[in-house]
């Protein structure tokens, strides 16, 4: 008898399954339709609308290293008042995503390109942050005419090597105006005897920043009262430092692949004119607009070169098509070379980690 009404009730099931489904879509229609009411009606009340606010919406404080230093120069956080200025800088950096994010991936296709030149002038690596400040590793231009990564203004280019006129301005030449860099900091580090205080007379001038220890009769930069511009220099240094060096402290994640990687490049040295770039471009496979890419301290069409210099032009190894249609590029590995992420992130990771995200000001 129980298996002829087992029977039956299967009978009837299949043949009102069209109408169980269709029962069960009106349900959850009508049940995300009420819930979007309840989001969005302006009939909700205050009390309501706070705590689903207070329920979804979380803003977390930030953490200052014990250990937080440049160039290994310990920064005094007992200090309220470094601590302070300490962490207005953090704060604004970790919740300034967007802007994090873009420093994030463009500082790992240059770090590579400007620690080792750091290194060979014997200037500490925590350098490289300061293009990161400066410029966001992008060729601005500001107000007051500094130009390139460093932002050298025309005359202080000039002064440490660099080749300002019409058609060629190396302010724009990663290489040389870092080469640049290394000449004013060692230069300065012989006045100041401390890495910080050269930070800080980078942003302000030796001289500026010698007139101020001589005034207020103090020795190190966190003794000094400054304008807001130079005092906050040294503290957005140190914060794009702390949440690169320490990512998932400030709620970061960039896989490997959303991170910029370095692209090969070969040189061609011309000792001659030439007539028209993008002629030239075209003779070697490439157009205008790559070769400007590869060369902004080319500033006009033509290299008219009548001094016979010799001028290394980069043009891609290979194809600019690097990326696949889904984001991912090729040859990962020899474009963005896993030692320089371990130094972007300070933690070693394996070929699928998901990396915390960075974040610079």
């Amino acid at each position: 008898m129980f298996k002829e009404f087992l029977k039956k009730f299967v009978s009837v099931l299949s043949s009102s399954k069209k109408y169980f489904i269709a029962f069960g879509c009106l349900l959850l229609l009508f049940s995300v339709i009420k819930l979007f009411n309840y989001a969005t009606s302006p009939s909700k009340s205050d009390a309501a609308y706070k705590d689903a606010f207070h329920q979804s919406y979380k803003v977390y404080d930030v953490p200052i290293s014990q250990t937080l230093n440049f160039a290994d120069e310990r920064v005094p956080a007992t200090d309220f008042s470094v601590r302070e200025a300490m962490e207005k800088e953090i704060l604004i950096n970790t919740y300034w995503p967007a802007q994090t994010m873009l420093l994030a991936k463009r500082a790992n296709r240059w770090f590579p390109i400007i620690e080792p030149i750091l290194k060979r002038n014997n200037i500490p690596e925590d350098f490289k942050f300061i293009a990161l400040v400066e410029s966001q590793l992008s060729n601005v231009v500001s107000p007051q005419g500094a130009a390139g990564f460093w932002q050298f203004i025309p005359a202080t280019a000039k002064t440490y090597g660099l080749e300002i006129n019409d058609e060629v301005d190396e302010r724009y030449d990663v290489t040389k105006s870092t080469e640049a860099a290394c000449k004013y900091f060692a230069e300065a580090y012989k006045q100041f005897g401390s890495w910080t205080l050269v930070a800080a007379s980078y942003n302000l001038g030796m001289t500026g920043v010698q007139a101020q220890l001589d005034k207020q009769k103090v020795k190190t930069f966190y003794d000094l009262l400054l304008t807001d511009e130079t005092s906050r220099y040294i503290f957005r240094i140190l914060s794009i430092k702390e949440i690169i060096s320490h990512p998932k402290l400030y709620g970061y994640l960039l896989r490997k692949k959303d991170l910029y990687p370095v692209i090969p490049t070969k040189k061609i040295v011309v000792d001659s004119a030439i007539h028209n770039l993008a002629d030239f471009a075209i003779a070697n496979n490439i157009n205008y607009k790559i070769l400007k890419i590869f060369n902004p301290w080319l500033r006009q069409n033509v290299l008219t070169n009548v001094d016979k210099k010799k001028y290394p032009i980069l043009i891609p190894q290979g194809t600019v098509n690097i990326y696949d249609w889904e984001g991912n590029y090729n040859g990962c590995d020899l474009l963005s070379p896993m030692d320089s992420l371990n130094l972007l992130f300070n933690f070693p990771l394996s070929k699928d980690t998901v990396v915390p995200k960075t974040n610079l000001k």
